[in-house]
């Protein structure tokens, strides 16, 4: 994934383009690319910020973004429920398959962690806040 063109930079690009400069003569001078002038320059137009847009993908979506909640539900009530057994229940419940990987870090981006007591046994607990003894 491409890094972002500075903000100091950005404003210079609009700037020389609003003085009347073509965007290919701004993208020579700041040694930049002209397809990245035209870039700047059209997010300014639309937006009216030179920032640059989001990277990524946007939180909560993806296949498991609509069930996250009914998921930390059922750990809620089952902490000891294995990924596995989770996937299936997703499954049957929902119509979703899962890999158990992938609702293990979606617990684990909710604040879940897995603990084993003395006795072997695994159960997903929700971490403290920071700072609570």
């Amino acid at each position: 994934m491409g890094k972002a063109v500075s903000q100091d930079l950005r404003l210079r690009l609009v700037r020389g383009i609003a003085e009347g400069k073509s965007r290919r003569a701004v993208a020579a001078q700041f040694e930049v690319a002209p397809s990245t002038a035209v870039r700047v320059q059209a997010r300014y137009a639309a937006t009216g910020s030179v920032e640059p847009a989001r990277q990524g993908r946007p939180a909560g979506s993806g296949k498991l973004g609509a069930y996250r909640q009914a998921i930390v539900d059922k750990v809620m009530a089952r902490p000891d429920i294995t990924m596995p057994e989770l996937g299936a229940w997703l499954e049957d419940e929902h119509g979703v398959r899962a890999d158990p990987s992938n609702l293990s870090k979606l617990l684990c981006r909710e604040g879940f962690t897995y603990k084993k007591s003395p006795a072997g046994v695994g159960a997903r607990t929700a971490r403290r806040e920071s700072g609570a003894a």
